[in-house]
């Protein structure tokens, strides 16, 4: 197949941007066979997204903000929000469900891909928790690890590796390249030296 809904919408999102008023949706059996009622709906799908897209492109205040307010849904863990805020809320619950079909899943702060140890939301919410109290001055407790607090190495299954970092050390060394990103002007892209 080729995958016209795909390919065409590419089309449609482009002109959408440029200013067409009408987008007519095509189905992924579009020249191969008469769609079916599962074909339809992917192909609108398809077609809302493109639209969606060429919002985006023009500026349109309306589509960001609704971007906006599914990636606080999503960042925040707030399932029900997600499902209703994406373009096709009954298959975003149930993608969802497919792996946590828990209704308590649909509560947790974590999702199937990352798992609660690696969720990268959830980490940076951590991390922002943890800049917050800093710079309150509120002493907040490293997430590093510190050399001699809490439990031993071996307690906390670690074991010590010798030219490894301490806690403390690694501090220091981000604190000078912090130091050294901000005094060659915060650029992430740096030329390459001649």
């Amino acid at each position: 197949p080729g995958y016209d809904h795909i390919t065409s919408g590419i089309g449609a999102a482009m002109i959408g941007w440029f200013g067409t008023a009408m987008l007519c949706y095509v189905t992924p059996k579009e020249h191969l066979g008469l769609p079916d009622r599962d074909d339809v709906k992917v192909g609108v799908v398809t077609y809302k997204l493109a639209a969606h897209a060429a919002d985006l492109a023009k500026g349109h205040p309306a589509a960001r903000l609704h971007d906006d307010a599914l990636s606080r849904a999503r960042f925040e863990f707030r399932w029900r929000d997600q499902f209703n805020l994406s373009l096709d809320p009954d298959t975003a619950e149930a993608f969802h469900d497919q792996t946590l079909p828990a209704e308590g899943a649909k509560t947790a702060h974590f999702c199937s891909m990352c798992g609660p140890k690696f969720c990268s939301m959830k980490i940076t919410q951590e991390v922002r928790e943890f800049a917050r109290l800093q710079e309150q001055g509120a002493g907040a407790p490293s997430p590093l690890p510190q050399a001699g607090e809490g439990d031993s190495p071996a307690a906390s299954g670690v074991r010590a590796v010798e030219g490894v970092l301490d806690g403390r050390d690694a501090e220091a060394g981000m604190a000078e390249m912090s130091k050294r990103f901000h005094e060659e002007g915060g650029e992430l892209y740096l030329p390459a030296a001649e």
